[in-house]
């Protein structure tokens, strides 16, 4: 494994994949499930088991811990949190990790359609080109996978719909993404079948993704991860009203999406929160076209700050939306637009970037936009010269209407 902060944070992230949250009693209790030590949930080969709410305390099982002398760096890794060899030597780094503080990266939509299938086609391990290099230098990396995985189901009733095989789960490990969210507008494309392949093929591939499930406990579950020696629990929920929420979130029994709205993902942070993880929520949500932050997005960010949430990354938008430190300290980016798309439709549109959280222990201490733009085959080309002061200047008037600060 390499030495750096990267391989230590890949090694280190065992312990979190098997985590159980121990619930805290603040003015409520906590009611955790648990799952046998080494167990994969089947919904998303990734997430740990839903940390809930609930009116009346269960009995608790205690953290699964490393054997007996060991360290977290001495835990075997799980594939799910493991890359390709190549990437993780990539983002190892002779600067020592300071424990207590991580660096997540964040991207925005990415889907395998059209000019973009073709890249995925020819080599899954260079669908991102150029961009892979920015998605892989942080401890932590993840985008929004905005498609069925699948090669079959029943296209739904809806103006478009995309999917794309399983091997688009290869592409983002080698492009060095560590987790997806699938609660969005296109997740549930497929129907049924889509669904079931979806599930199936991140199984199979034991990448981390969140906001899918089996059921609602499974779509509502958080990736647990530690990163230098700190626990984060990031979910995922989408607020788009559209087909896909309506006929695809995830119930009691039923496979889909996690709702944003739902009063299950707020309390999933309150109790990750209260179990001492930092929590970083990804949503999907907002006004098409439109760089400002509708009523909705305020009020659910209000929401999950007041819940506990560190970080609110969002996308769907198409267009980039302002970010920054509301002032509770809850850092917000309410639109990191399109990333690697199937097609162009002019500058705004094509504008896109990876943005670097620093974060010592809850808090994020530091954010970086890297800009970026699509070419023609829908890679995001980082930004240079003209287009780099030009997305920078969209990015800073783009805060103007957020309410939100450029410092913590």
């Amino acid at each position: 494994m390499p030495t750096g902060r990267r391989g230590r944070a890949r090694q280190a992230a065992a312990l979190g994949f098997l985590a159980l949250f121990v619930a805290t009693a603040i003015g409520c209790s906590a009611s955790i499930p648990g799952v046998p030590a080494g167990v994969v949930l089947p919904a998303t080969g990734s997430a740990a088991s839903p940390a809930l709410v609930s009116a009346s305390a269960a009995a608790v099982p205690p953290p699964v811990k490393a054997p007996a002398g060991t360290s977290t760096s001495d835990v075997p890794m799980p594939m799910s949190a493991v890359a390709d060899a190549r990437t993780r030597a990539a983002r190892a780094t002779t600067t020592p990790s300071v424990p207590g503080t991580f660096t997540m990266s964040f991207a925005g939509d990415v889907h395998f359609s059209e000019r973009v299938r073709t890249r995925l086609d020819a080599d899954p391990a260079t669908a991102f080109g150029v961009a892979a290099p920015a998605l892989s230098a942080a401890d932590l990396t993840m985008v929004n996978l905005e498609t069925a995985i699948t090669d079959g189901g029943e296209r739904q009733d809806k103006s478009f719909t995309f999917r794309a095989p399983a091997v688009s789960l290869t592409a983002l490990r080698r492009a060095g993404v560590d987790i997806a969210t699938m609660a969005n507008n296109h997740g549930a494309d497929y129907g049924a079948t889509g669904l079931r392949d979806s599930l199936a093929a991140v199984t199979a591939a034991k990448f981390p993704v969140i906001g899918l499930g089996a059921d609602a406990a499974h779509a509502y579950a958080p990736y647990l991860v530690t990163v230098n020696k700190v626990p984060i629990a990031i979910l995922a929920g989408s607020q788009v009203h559209d087909e896909t929420l309506q006929n695809w979130t995830a119930g009691p029994s039923s496979p889909g999406i996690a709702a944003a709205n739902s009063p299950r993902l707020l309390a999933a942070v309150s109790a990750a929160r209260a179990a001492g993880r930092v929590v970083i929520v990804y949503l999907h949500w907002g006004t098409e076209y439109t760089t400002c932050p509708n009523g909705e997005q305020r009020s659910l960010a209000d929401a999950l700050a007041a819940a506990g949430a560190s970080a609110v990354i969002g996308t769907h938008a198409h267009v980039l939306q302002g970010a920054g430190w509301r002032r509770d300290g809850t850092y917000v980016a309410y639109g990191l637009s399109n990333y690697l798309w199937w097609r162009s439709f002019g500058n705004e549109q094509d504008d896109n970037g990876v943005l670097t959280l620093t974060f010592t222990g809850p808090k994020v201490v530091a954010a970086k936009f890297a800009p970026a733009h699509l070419d023609s085959t829908g890679v995001p080309v980082p930004a240079t010269g003209s287009t780099l002061a030009r997305i920078n200047a969209e990015w800073e008037r783009d805060r103007a209407c957020t309410d939100l600060s450029t410092r913590p």
